[in-house]
């Protein structure tokens, strides 16, 4: 640059060159070189004094472009800023921002946020720039807890405004003795937080607050370690930061809120869809469950279908605490508390917990008790499972009142079909049969017939006992001179006679008398089977056996002459038949001994000398019949059946020795191959 003297091209030259120095934004030490040149080349006076001027106006004009761009900076700064809010959405996120930007924004080494805690004190959330972390001792990090009124932050929650100070640690105003305002207040003093600060060696802080409407949530701080003022602009824009961070920690509130809400949705359609999922599975386990009813299914195959759907072991029983049907075991049954529980459980009308996974609900209808369901389930029952629960017991109502009213129904039609069967002489078979069918009963396959006679009181609930028991197990039933008539489906009279007692003598309260005879496989044997149970139930009252049960079988001797076929052969075999085979076996004559032991009274001596053996070997004989027959053989009942036994054997033995002699034997029987 060349001045020309104080004329006024001169003149005009400088002021040129500086504004070629303006325009340039050239340092102020250049202006301050132009100005220094102008004087040492002559320049004085009124030209000086102009230019000196410019200069100064130039500087003024580089201090508000300067002042333009930090103010343009700052306000590119929020709006970023305010965009990265709507993006970022937790609270630590935003908070984050915040700090990082103050700190770049203002040129500060530290920011942080204090947020109002619940019960008045505040708690640092957010940190940039601490290096405390390489310290001992308190830190002012997330968490570090600082009193209520403590500080600068005390001082903004209190007056609700932004507070600085050019030198924290040396302003007496934030001394515990200090006071804000002229003695009103006498803020409060934090240990932990003073050390925090005094680690971090901060001399210069502003504060400005977070407000939610007209309250102060919580503290924006920016700092430095060195002593300065800060500027109207930068407190400006820290207290726009602040409110920045207001927002942030309001709208992180209502995301919180919003989240727990969407959350609590949620869990609630959870838990409907998991209540209506189960309620499908009550509805449809019930409908299976009410089909297999409405189909016909027995109770067996209901309680396995209810058993599947609670997924435990099931078994229904009646008013007197027989059991009706199982599916699965229920080990360890406490009969105690299961019969506490149901009288809990009709008294209530709603499943009862009997103990540990076992549950009784009652079988009613109406006022009427008709049994009891007892499960197991060893999962629990859920709410929806205890209505399942009253669900089936219902369907096991049902199916019982529908099972009573069928038997009521076809009561006499079965009753007819019995007396027509049991008839002297018999309906024509083919129509019998035919009549059976239709009833569903099948006469081709074995059957026993059981007289059942109550010793005392009214025949009006046994019979009604009769028809639902014989219509439970596919049988008939009738009554005729006095007794129930039961013809049943088995092979086993003896059986089927005791299960009737077991049943029908404490329902009636006094003694039943009952006899059965059997199996017969058609119907021209159930006459037979009825004279017979006829026969064996006089003999049993005649022996004093009232109110007892047997079969034909039972009576040993007296039911081979009781019973129509006199089955020779079985008496035989069950009496003597060990002692028959092992002679056939071995050859031995252990027969001929015991005939001779009976025929000399019982001696062992006199066996010996008509045997022609010595009596040590006749005793060896009777110890080996004792193993075959049994220990109580020699007891008079059992002793006189071995006897008739042994007449029996050795007459058809002559009998058929005499056939022999007379041409070979058309039919062998079994003894006849011995």
């Amino acid at each position: 640059m060349t001045l020309h003297g104080a004329d006024g091209a001169g003149g005009a030259d400088a002021l040129l060159t500086v504004l070629e120095l303006l325009a340039q934004q050239a340092p102020p030490a250049r202006f301050d070189a132009f100005l220094d040149e102008a004087r040492l080349s002559g320049l004085a006076g009124e030209e000086l004094h102009r230019l000196e001027r410019a200069v100064a106006l130039a500087g003024e004009a580089r201090a508000g472009a300067e002042h333009d761009t930090r103010r343009a900076a700052g306000l590119a700064t929020l709006t970023d800023t305010a965009r990265d809010l709507t993006s970022s959405y937790d609270l630590d996120s935003l908070l984050r921002v915040i700090t990082r930007r103050a700190r770049r924004l203002l040129g500060l080494d530290l920011a942080y946020v204090t947020l109002r805690g619940p019960h008045g004190a505040c708690y640092v959330h957010t940190t940039e720039g601490s290096r405390t972390g390489r310290t001992e001792g308190p830190r002012l990090a997330p968490g570090l807890r600082i009193a209520e009124g403590y500080g600068l932050g005390g001082a903004v929650q209190l007056h609700g405004e932004a507070v600085w100070t050019a030198d924290y640690l040396a302003d007496e105003r934030f001394a515990p003795s200090g006071s804000l305002d002229a003695g009103v207040h006498a803020p409060a003093f934090d240990e932990a937080a003073e050390a925090a600060l005094r680690a971090e060696d901060l001399h210069a802080m502003m504060a400005a607050p977070l407000r939610s409407g007209d309250t102060v949530i919580g503290v924006l701080h920016g700092a430095d370690r060195r002593v300065r003022d800060h500027t109207v602009e930068e407190i400006g824009l820290l207290a726009a930061l602040a409110d920045l961070a207001a927002l942030a920690v309001e709208k992180a509130g209502l995301l919180d809120r919003t989240r727990a809400e969407v959350s609590e949705l949620e869990r609630d359609s959870s838990r409907v869809r998991t209540s209506l999922t189960r309620m499908r599975h009550v509805s449809e386990a019930h409908g299976r469950i009410m089909n297999l009813v409405l189909a016909g299914g027995d109770l067996c195959h209901v309680a396995k279908a209810a058993a599947d759907a609670l997924d435990a072991s099931v078994m229904i029983r009646d008013p007197g605490g027989r059991c009706l049907a199982t599916a699965g075991d229920i080990p360890d049954l406490d009969e105690g508390a299961v019969a506490k529980a149901s009288l809990d459980a009709h008294a209530r009308r709603r499943p009862v917990l009997a103990a540990d996974d076992t549950w009784v609900a009652p079988v009613i209808a109406g006022s009427e008790d008709l049994g009891g369901l007892i499960i197991r389930a060893a999962g629990g029952l859920t709410g929806e499972d205890e209505r399942l629960l009253e669900l089936a017991a219902q369907s096991f109502a049902f199916l019982l009142l529908m099972r009573r009213s069928t038997a009521v129904a076809e009561g006499p039609v079965r009753d007819e079909l019995l007396d027509d069967l049991i008839a002297d002489p018999p309906h024509a078979p083919q129509q019998i049969a035919q009549r059976a069918r239709r009833l569903g009963v099948d006469l081709r396959k074995p059957h026993v017939l059981v007289l059942a006679r109550p010793e005392g009181g009214e025949q009006g609930r046994a019979v009604v006992w009769a028809s639902s028991y014989a219509y439970r197990l596919s049988g008939l039933k009738t009554v005729q001179g006095g007794c129930i008539v039961l013809l049943l489906p088995g092979i086993d009279a003896s059986a089927a006679a005791k299960a009737v007692a077991a049943e029908l003598s404490p329902l009636l309260g006094h003694p039943v008398s009952v006899a059965a005879a059997g199996p017969g496989w058609s119907p021209d044997g159930v006459v037979r089977m009825h004279q017979e149970a006829g026969r064996c139930l006089d003999a049993m009252s005649a022996l004093g056996g009232t109110g007892s049960a047997a079969s034909v079988q039972d009576l040993g001797f007296l039911g081979l002459l009781l019973s129509d076929d006199n089955d020779v052969d079985g008496f035989v075999e069950a009496a003597i038949g060990p002692v028959l085979d092992y002679d056939a076996e071995r050859f031995t004559d252990l027969t001929h001994t015991l005939e001779a032991y009976f025929a000399s009274g019982g001696s062992p001596t006199n066996a010996a000398e008509a045997l022609h053996v010595h009596p040590n070997t006749v005793s060896r004989r009777l110890e080996r019949i004792g193993e075959l027959l049994g220990p109580e053989w020699q007891k008079p009942g059992q002793v006189l059946e071995v006897q008739l036994a042994l007449r029996l054997q050795r007459t058809r033995e002559v009998l058929s020795r005499g056939r022999g002699a007379n041409g070979p034997d058309p039919s062998p029987g079994p003894a006849g191959a011995r």
